[in-house]
């Protein structure tokens, strides 16, 4: 079996496993989403969650994020870590927001990019979520691991897993790839002690068959 073919192979054996897949993140616009995204960089989404509802009833337009005072908006985020740097970057994109964007979330990735904090993993969350373009993959914690676990790619660096993710993936399957890999994750292929046994991708995984039992890290 090729990669390319072990790659939509996955495509299908995930498709039947999580065909409920979806961003885990709490939002009801593109600009919660992108908001949450922000702060869920290091960070896990139920903290995240644990934390939006408060923030987005107190913010709920971007120049409203704009205009807030850097120590309220630190107190707000304050549990989801590094949160003065959150802080001064959800400030900075969203005053860029209403200067560019009539304070509204653009739709192109070259837009997005050029946001304070935002970077293609962002901008990929809130492009192939908030407005269902699969502008590329998104490339967290989990789909760096279960990518090399999967022997989908070699490569460690996000902005190159995602190209070779993207040269193996159907261009309409690039967002819930990143979703199914993430259930994944979350759920089965741990970082340590991944459940091969119980694993459903199993005769898939390259790594499953390297040590009796499956792969222990």
């Amino acid at each position: 079996m090729t990669r390319r073919e072990r790659a939509l192979a996955l495509c299908a054996a995930f498709a039947r496993t999580y065909p409920a897949a979806h961003c885990e993140l709490n939002y009801r616009n593109p600009l919660e989403l992108l908001i949450a995204t922000i702060l869920s960089a290091q960070c896990t989404d139920k903290r995240v969650n644990l934390v939006t509802p408060a923030l987005f009833a107190c913010c709920p337009t971007a120049r409203a994020y704009a205009e807030i005072e850097p120590a309220e908006l630190e107190r707000l985020i304050q549990s989801t870590g590094f949160f003065r740097a959150k802080a001064k970057n959800i400030r900075a994109c969203c005053a860029g927001l209403v200067e560019k964007h009539a304070g509204h979330v653009p739709t192109s990735m070259e837009e997005l990019t050029a946001l304070a904090g935002v970077g293609r993993k962002t901008a990929n969350v809130v492009l192939g979520n908030a407005f269902g373009i699969d502008a590329g993959v998104v490339v967290d914690t989990h789909v760096r691991r279960l990518s090399n676990r999967l022997a989908l790619t070699k490569q460690t660096h996000p902005v190159k897993i995602e190209q070779d993710l993207m040269k193996l993936i159907p261009r309409e399957k690039w967002t819930l790839f990143s979703h199914w890999l993430i259930w994944h994750g979350r759920r089965r292929c741990f970082a340590r002690n991944p459940d091969c046994a119980g694993c459903e991708v199993r005769p898939l995984c390259p790594s499953a068959f390297k040590v009796p039992g499956g792969r222990k890290g």
